[in-house]
C-alpha cells in the first residue's frame, strides 16, 4: 500500500463495554457513520485492551462484544461501507505488538498522560501488570498494521497517534533503509525524465538543507502526479524526500473529532461508571423516568423561583437535542419561572426518543438475529486479516525473518 492510499484509510475501535449510550452515539458513532461514506473505514472490537483492565473477568467480554456491535449496527453503522472486525480475530495486530516492543524505549510508554491517569482512576484494580503497561503500544499496532493514514481521536487521545507516528519513524529508521536504498532511490528519480527528476532534486534539497517545509509537501504533492513509477519507487522516493530509508510502517495523523461531551443525568460526564446515562436501547417509559428524576438548577426550591439554565443539567441536553426555538423557549421560561421544571423536560424526553426510536427497532432486529451479527464480524475480520497479512509480510521482511 502506498503513502498516498493510507490517506483514504481510517481506523478506529471501542473496548466492549456493552451497551451504548447517548454519550457514544455523539462522541463517536454519529463520526464514525459520516466518516465511512468518505474513507476506507476499519472499524475495530477491541476485546485484546479488555483484558488489559478486566482480565479477572474475561467472561463479561462475549456478550458485551454483541451487545456493542448490535448499537453499532442499530446507530448506522453499514457492514457495506466500512469493515467491522475483532482485534483478536487479526493475531497479526499481537505479532506486530511484539516485533515492535523490541524497538520502543519503556520511557515513551511511562509518559502517556493515560496510563497514569487511569491508574489513578482505577486504584481497585491491579494494573500493574506488563498488559497494561503496553496497552499503547498495541494500539500503535492496531493502527500500524493497516498503514491507516487518519485516526479519528478526541484532543485527550492525541498523544497516542504522537507515540504511533514516533514507533513508525524509529521503525523505518532503523530497518527502511536497505544496502542498496540509496541506489535503487536514484533509479526510481531517472525514471521521472531530466526535468522533473531535477525539480525533485532541488525541492529534497531545499527541505534537507533549509528545513523548507513548502519544498517538502511541493515533492510530495509531485511524487503523486507520477503516472509511470511503481509503488514500491514512490515509497522509495518519499522515504528518499525526507532522509530516511523506505517507509514501510506509515505515520498515522490524529482526526480530531468534534467536542461532543456528553452530560450526565446528574451533570457530570456520561458514563456507565456514574449510573447516569440514556443508552441507545431504553424505552420510552424508562427515557421518561430517567429524564424527570433529573436534577435541575438548585435555586428553584419552588415553581415560582425564578432559575437560570446555566446551572441546570437539564439544560446541557437541551442544547444537544432541542431546536433553537425550544431552547429561546427554555430560557425565558426558566429565568421568568414562567415554566416549571417538569414542563422543561416534556419536549427534551420527545426530542430524545424520537432520536432513539429508529435506533431501538434496528437492534430489536439484530437481537433476533445474532447469527448475522456475528457473520458481519466473520467476514470483517477475513478481510482485515489479509491487509494485516500483507503489512506483517512487509514488516517481516524488513526484520529479515522471512527465512525458512
Amino acid at each position: 500500500m502506498s503513502s498516498i492510499d493510507s490517506q483514504r484509510r481510517v481506523l478506529s475501535g471501542m473496548r466492549p463495554t456493552g451497551r451504548l449510550h447517548l454519550g457514544h452515539l455523539y462522541g463517536v458513532i454519529h463520526n464514525w457513520v459520516q466518516l465511512q461514506h468518505d474513507y476506507e473505514c476499519f472499524l475495530f472490537v477491541a476485546d485484546w485492551h479488555a483484558l488489559t483492565t478486566h482480565y479477572e473477568h474475561p467472561e463479561i467480554i462475549e456478550d458485551n462484544i454483541w451487545d456493542m456491535v448490535i448499537d453499532w449496527l442499530a446507530a448506522g453503522v453499514s457492514p457495506s461501507a466500512a469493515t467491522l472486525f475483532l482485534q483478536s480475530r487479526v493475531p497479526e495486530h499481537a505479532e506486530l505488538h511484539l516485533l515492535l516492543s523490541m524497538i520502543t524505549p519503556l520511557g515513551w510508554l511511562e509518559r502517556v498522560p493515560t496510563y497514569k491517569d487511569m491508574q489513578e482512576n482505577l486504584k481497585d484494580k491491579d494494573l500493574a501488570t506488563y498488559g497494561f503497561l503496553g496497552y499503547p503500544l498495541l494500539q500503535s499496532a492496531d493502527i500500524l498494521i493497516y498503514r491507516a493514514g487518519f485516526v479519528p481521536v478526541g484532543a485527550d487521545q492525541v498523544a497516542h497517534v504522537e507515540l504511533t507516528r514516533e514507533v513508525a519513524r524509529r521503525f523505518n529508521h532503523l530497518y527502511g533503509r536497505s544496502p542498496d536504498f540509496e541506489d535503487a532511490a536514484k533509479a526510481a528519480i531517472a525514471k521521472m525524465g531530466k526535468k522533473v527528476a531535477a525539480l525533485y532534486d532541488e525541492l529534497r534539497r531545499k527541505y534537507q538543507e533549509q528545513g523548507d517545509a513548502a519544498a517538502l509537501e511541493r515533492a510530495r504533492a509531485l511524487l503523486r502526479e507520477q503516472q509511470n513509477l511503481t509503488l514500491g519507487d514512490r515509497d522509495r522516493l518519499f522515504g528518499y524526500l525526507e532522509g530516511s530509508g523506505k517507509i514501510i510502517l506509515i505515520e498515522p495523523q490524529a482526526k480530531l473529532t468534534p467536542a461532543a461531551k456528553m452530560s450526565g443525568l446528574d451533570g457530570r460526564k456520561m458514563s456507565k461508571s456514574y449510573d447516569n446515562v440514556i443508552s441507545l436501547r431504553d424505552d420510552t417509559d424508562t427515557i421518561t423516568k430517567k429524564i424527570r428524576t433529573m436534577p435541575t438548577d438548585p435555586a428553584r426550591v419552588r415553581r415560582s423561583d425564578p432559575g437560570s439554565p446555566a446551572r441546570c443539567p437539564v439544560w446541557q441536553l437541551h442544547e444537544i437535542f432541542s431546536t433553537d426555538t425550544t431552547r429561546e423557549w427554555v430560557q425565558q421560561g426558566c429565568q421568568s419561572a414562567g415554566i416549571g421544571c417538569l414542563d422543561c423536560k416534556k419536549p427534551l424526553i420527545d426530542s430524545i426518543d424520537a432520536e432513539l426510536s429508529p435506533i431501538r427497532d434496528r437492534a430489536r432486529q439484530y437481537e433476533q438475529d445474532l447469527g448475522q451479527v456475528k457473520a458481519i464480524i466473520n467476514t470483517g475480520s477475513e478481510k482485515a486479516r489479509d491487509v494485516a497479512r500483507d503489512t506483517l509480510h512487509d514488516v517481516r521482511q524488513a526484520l529479515g525473518l522471512n527465512y525458512r
